[in-house]
């Protein structure tokens, strides 16, 4: 013989389904959440890249930039932007933004390198402490922090 299910107990199950689906929407509306985007800065990798090291080292040891410069290919960039929202549907905050230069000399050899941040509202070198000086490369950093 097969038991009857009482149709009271179908209205519970059903109200406690339509209460998880309810409760899974709100929570992810409601969830915060941090997003990284673009080339994720390995500090131990970065210590790697020597002053005078070849740039098919580099490309090793860094991966492929997310760009160049322009002119000669004598610098390249590594950008990456930490974005974080309190709803689903608002519109992402920047948290974090890094800019990781390394720039070669004519011989492809590593001249320095400058890992760009923001400090203050002011574009700032982590690796030297400072705020870098009209370098020819401070125009592109500017733009990849929106300062112009």
């Amino acid at each position: 013989m097969i038991a009857r299910i009482p149709s009271s107990l179908y209205r519970t199950f059903g109200a406690i389904a339509v209460a998880s689906a309810l409760a899974g929407t709100l929570s992810a509306c409601t969830t915060a959440g941090q997003q990284v985007q673009g080339y994720m800065i390995d500090d131990a990798a970065v210590a790697q890249v020597q002053p005078g090291m070849d740039a098919q080292k580099v490309l090793q040891i860094l991966g492929t930039p997310s760009t160049v410069s322009t002119v000669g290919n004598q610098s390249w960039y590594y950008i990456s932007q930490n974005t974080d929202r309190s709803f689903m549907f608002e519109t992402p905050k920047v948290v974090d933004q890094r800019v990781l230069t390394v720039v070669f000399t004519n011989k492809l050899k590593v001249d320095h390198i400058a890992n760009y941040g923001l400090k203050d509202g002011q574009v700032f070198d982590f690796n030297s402490n400072t705020t870098p000086s009209a370098k020819s490369d401070m125009g592109v950093i500017k733009k990849f922090f929106h300062l112009d």
